[in-house]
Parts: C-alpha cells; structure tokens; sequence
C-alpha cells in the first residue's frame, strides 16, 4: 500500500519523497551550483546537472574566473561524477550570441550601459533551459543563485538573500511568476559565502576552493571596448570630448570606451574643475562632459516592466516603494507611475548620480526585502 505524503512537504515544497523528485539543477562549474547539486544529491533528490556551453569552447579554455568556460565544464562534470548523478552539456552558442552578446554590442554602441547577466537569465537560463528541465519531467529548476524564494498568501514571491553582500535581487528581477513558480534557489537563506564553502568542503567537492568569477563571462579582464571592437569593426571612430557649456576639451578613441559617471581616465587633465561623462552623443561621437551635480537624476523612466506585486501595476496610480538604478546601491525610496503604454516613471525621493539607460531599475517593498519586480532604464 502506498504511503499518503499529501500532508508532509519535502525541502522543495513538494508532497512527495526527494527520490521521486526531480530536479535540475542548472550548473556553472564554480562552487555555488556545485553545492546545490551536491546538496540536492545527498538529501537524496533525483538530480539532472545541466551546463551550458555560452560561446568559442577554444577561447573558453584558456580563460580562468569566468563562468561556463571549457575548464569550468569540466569542473561541472567532475562534481557530477563525485555525487553520481547524471550530468549534460547543452551547446547553448547561438542562441547565447543573439539573445545576449549581439544587444550587448548594440546597446553599448547607442551609448547605453548594458547589463547582459540579466538579459542571460531571462532569455537563456530562465527561459530555454528552463524548457529543457519541463523536457525531461523535472519538478523544478534549481540554482546557486543568492536569492530567497518565500511562499505568501498570493503564491511564491522573490525574496532578498540573507547574506546582504551576496544579494543577486538585481540580477533577478525580470524572474516572471510562471519562472518563479518553476525555480528553487536553496542557497538564498546562508549567512554568508563561507557557509557555502563550508558546505563544499563538507561534501568533499573538487571544487571548494574554486576563485569567484569576477568578469562578464564573455568578456576578457572586463575590456568591453576590446570585445565590441571585435562584434562590430568600426566601432570605435574617435571624436571630441565636449564640455556642457560647448568647449571642445580633447579629442576621444571611441565612445564605447565611456560610461556615464565616469571621471577617471578622460584625458582632459589641467582643468580646474573635476569634470564627469554626462552624456554620450553617439549620433555625432561626442563624450559631453560637466560637472557632478549635472548627474543627479530623480526622473527615471523604465520600460519592458516585470512587475511581480500581488496586484496588478496598473491598480493603483501611485505605489510607494524602494529602487535600486545600480547593483551595488542600497534600495532608495520612490515612486511608481504606471503609464497606460506599459512603460512607467520612476521619481526618486532623492536625487541619484550616474542613471544610466540601458542599466536596470529594480522594485522593492518598502522594507527594501521583497523584490516587486523593475524595469529597465532609457532615455524617455
């Protein structure tokens, strides 16, 4: 006679065993995926690891501290075989170079400052490997992300880490409630980044002492220039370094070399006052440079909202809440007007420098806890 679990949840919040459970856990080859599948595997869990193959398997390999490289593949791989469970590579290349690289090269181009580790969350991890986990008859998708997913009165919600210093939320926000409903992060609740190597020591994985990845996987030593150069020859036309007021400063190597805020290595030294990029004029390869108060912003208008509240957007007029306009800012009071077109003004409370389109406006509740959804910014 079969046993009823129907009252008993198990860790995944599913009514039945962990071996009738599967799941999949997506796996970049470093130490947190590692431990989540390590994790998963031992409580018993029907674990699948799936690894993506994002761009050149050639180039991949002989570039350390970036995530799914050739060598971070073969990490994967051996964490697999240390936990006997099955393991995939899915050559995700093309899908990768159009969903994710070829925006990133534009964007950067219309002088936007891109954010593609969103844009391969959305468009990659969260949304055609998660088809391929419905594909095998996973129950759910698992990864190391540092983000808590909670149970509420209206269903799953998104949740900041406990480890503030890890908090991934930024990164997330463009998680839908279907994704949300289909997706686990089971290290969202540590304390910290040592609890998870601690973790990875405990189950003796190949990986524990692994370095974090630093760069954007496909860029080498953080040179966005170097690699838009090579995706889109040209790229870099020089042009003038102009002040606010209209005096041409200097002369630039490409506008792709500058980003709004930027103060250090303008090339304009000798002048009295500390002068700040506040504009790229893309049209005619201009870097409009002036003074810091011209960066502060309190308008900000966002667009391609998720919006993951428990009411509609479009309720209400007006909805208090917090938001972060970078990664790593602290969540600032704002408001929310929906517009009827589905995009939204965001008025900060308090002015902030450095706005940039292209960059992400992220929601909170008002405590700054649960990730509301965001959008992203542009020019308006």
């Amino acid at each position: 006679m079969a046993l009823d679990h129907s009252d008993r949840l198990n860790s995944l919040g599913f009514a039945k065993p962990p071996a009738e459970t599967r799941v999949v856990v997506a796996m970049s080859g470093g130490v947190d995926s590692s431990v989540v599948a390590a994790m998963l595997a031992e409580e018993g869990y029907d674990v699948v690891g799936v690894t993506l193959q994002l761009y050149d398997h050639g180039a991949a390999l002989a570039k350390k501290g970036a995530c799914c490289a050739g060598l971070d593949i073969h990490d994967a791989r051996r964490v697999a075989e240390e936990m006997n469970f099955p393991h995939y590579v899915l050559d995700y290349e093309n899908i990768f170079k159009d969903a994710v690289i070829d925006e990133f090269a534009d964007s950067y181009l219309a002088g936007a400052t891109p954010v593609p580790c969103i844009r391969c969350n959305e468009r990659v991890k969260f949304k055609d490997l998660l088809e391929t986990a419905r594909d095998l008859d996973a129950d759910c998708m698992a990864t190391g992300h540092y983000i808590q997913r909670k149970m509420g009165p209206h269903g799953a919600e998104l949740h900041c880490a406990a480890d503030a210093a890890r908090d991934q939320s930024y990164f997330l926000f463009s998680t839908t409630q279907a994704q949300l409903d289909f997706l686990r992060f089971p290290l969202g609740h540590l304390p910290s980044k040592d609890a998870t190597r601690a973790l990875a020591a405990k189950y003796g994985l190949s990986v524990a002492d692994k370095p974090d990845s630093q760069d954007i996987c496909f860029v080498p030593n953080g040179n966005y220039a170097a690699v838009i150069e090579k995706l889109r020859p040209g790229a870099a036309d020089p042009g003038e370094i102009v002040h606010a007021d209209g005096r041409v400063l200097g002369q630039h190597e490409g506008v792709i070399h500058y980003t709004i805020g930027q103060r250090r290595g303008l090339g304009i030294g000798g002048l009295e006052e500390p002068l700040y990029v506040v504009k790229l004029d893309v049209e005619n390869r201009r870097v409009i440079v002036g003074p810091k108060d011209m960066l502060a912003t309190r308008t900000v208008p966002v667009r391609e909202i998720n919006w993951l509240g428990d009411e509609p957007l479009g309720a209400r007029k007006e909805w208090q809440v917090a938001v972060k306009v970078r990664s790593t800012r602290p969540p600032r009071d704002a408001v929310i007007r929906p517009r009827a077109d589905g995009t939204a003004e965001v008025e900060l409370l308090t002015a902030e420098e450095g706005v940039s389109p292209g960059q992400a406006c992220v929601f909170y509740d008002s405590d700054g806890s649960r990730i509301l959804g965001g959008g992203w910014i542009w020019r308006g």
